[in-house]
């Protein structure tokens, strides 16, 4: 395939940005690679902008200083660095080749070849690139796929898998947001057979890459085919695809720890620790496994309880869970969050000793004012505080006589 042109959109898509204008001045030549040009051929939201340039980094990073350019030199072993225009920071990456691979990491050598740099990538959708003028570079058919909703690596499926196994994971992860294609035979053979391979990946890039597959939109079908080719129960044993679908259907928020919740059979905490949740992340699952299931016909004061020591994030989640009522859920929205009114100083003011009698007095008032669902205010607690008190006290001075 000659370096003509797939096809240029007009007007340009990227014409008024002036950050990116000021790089196109010092690099002519560069363009738009991978997920910025996918998107705006789908017409989504761009996150970021990446570039790809045919000149080796040393002379792409002195004709961006030349231009007034901030660079960092974030990768130039492998040709990478970033140019900062107002804040922004702009991924640069010289065009490369493949001369070894060890299935997750790559020797590259530079080249000015942009075929050659489009041909080494994982997915035809993530090799096209776009010249300042609108012009989209298509070397492996990425366009028809994007259209056709397929994703397909380019070339040899076993081939691109062994290179690099992260790409198993990274074709559910484009499948469940592009795909509405099954994947061939050929690739669900390469997907099947790369899985001893996962166990070569950090765990943090394979939490990383299964967090954005449960981020995205629909992930059902694509989380499904994972179960069903063994991928799934490689990457995460504790993992069942199964609930995902009902929680999906129920039109829960395409929330990736809640799906995760819903899928996890098995200690949140240790799954937690496993894969190195970050430390939110972690407290978040283990608090969703531990917020009780709401009674679907709760009165008022059951969810005042439950307002009163469980998060009100957490119980709406865990509605979700059990299937979503949007009743239950307005109620949990709307009903205002119980604070019990009193605190140990309270007690203290009784002439109670601080120590473990002050706790014993708060959780005794506490769970009277539980029982009759949360309503009291401080006026009735004080006055059941000093009741309780005196019954302690009471007993207290019995209990002393006896032993006299």
């Amino acid at each position: 395939m000659t370096d003509r042109a797939a096809l240029t959109l007009t007007p340009a898509p990227f014409a008024g940005d002036a950050a990116l204008a000021r790089i196109w001045d010092a690099l002519p030549a560069a363009r738009i690679v991978g997920g910025a040009v996918r998107d705006v051929l789908v017409d989504r939201a761009v996150a970021d902008i990446d570039l790809a340039t045919p000149l080796p980094p040393e002379q792409a990073a002195e004709a961006l200083g030349q231009a007034g350019i901030r660079v960092v030199p974030t990768g130039l072993a492998h040709g990478t660095l970033t140019a900062v225009v107002d804040g922004r920071g702009f991924e640069i990456t010289t065009l490369r080749r493949d001369v070894q691979t060890d299935g997750r990491h790559a020797v590259v050598a530079f080249t000015d070849d942009w075929r050659e740099d489009a041909l080494r990538r994982d997915f035809t959708i993530n090799a096209l690139s776009m010249a300042r003028d609108g012009s989209v570079f298509d070397y492996a058919e990425g366009i028809a796929d994007l259209r056709a909703g397929r994703v397909r690596f380019v070339g040899d499926p076993a081939t691109r898998i062994a290179e690099d196994y992260l790409r198993i994971l990274r074709y559910f992860r484009f499948q469940s947001r592009y795909g509405r294609t099954p994947p061939d035979a050929a690739t669900q053979a390469a997907l099947r057979a790369g899985i001893p391979g996962l166990a070569q990946l950090s765990v943090e890039r394979v939490w990383m890459e299964l967090r954005r597959i449960l981020a995205a939109p629909d992930p059902g079908e694509g989380v499904c085919l994972m179960a069903q080719l063994g991928v799934l129960h490689g990457v995460a044993p504790e993992l069942r695809a199964e609930p995902l679908v009902p929680l999906q259907a129920s039109g829960a928020p395409a929330d990736p720890i809640l799906r995760l919740a819903a899928m996890l059979d098995g200690d949140p905490a240790s799954f937690a620790e496993r894969l190195k949740l970050s430390n939110e992340d972690r407290d978040r699952l283990v608090r969703l496994r531990a917020t009780p299931v709401v009674p679907p016909d709760a009165d008022d004061a059951t969810l005042r309880r439950l307002l009163a020591d469980y998060r009100r994030a957490d119980l709406i989640d865990r509605v979700w869970l059990s299937g979503g009522d949007a009743t239950l859920r307005q109620r949990l929205k709307t009903l205002e969050q119980p604070v019990f009114p009193l605190e140990g100083r309270d007690v203290v003011a009784l002439g109670v000793a601080p120590g473990k009698a002050v706790g014993a007095l708060l959780r005794a008032v506490r769970g009277w004012w539980l029982e009759g669902g949360c309503v009291a205010d401080r006026d009735a607690c004080l006055a059941e505080l000093n009741r309780q008190a005196c019954a302690t006290a009471a007993i207290t001075q019995n209990a002393s006589k006896e032993v006299k």
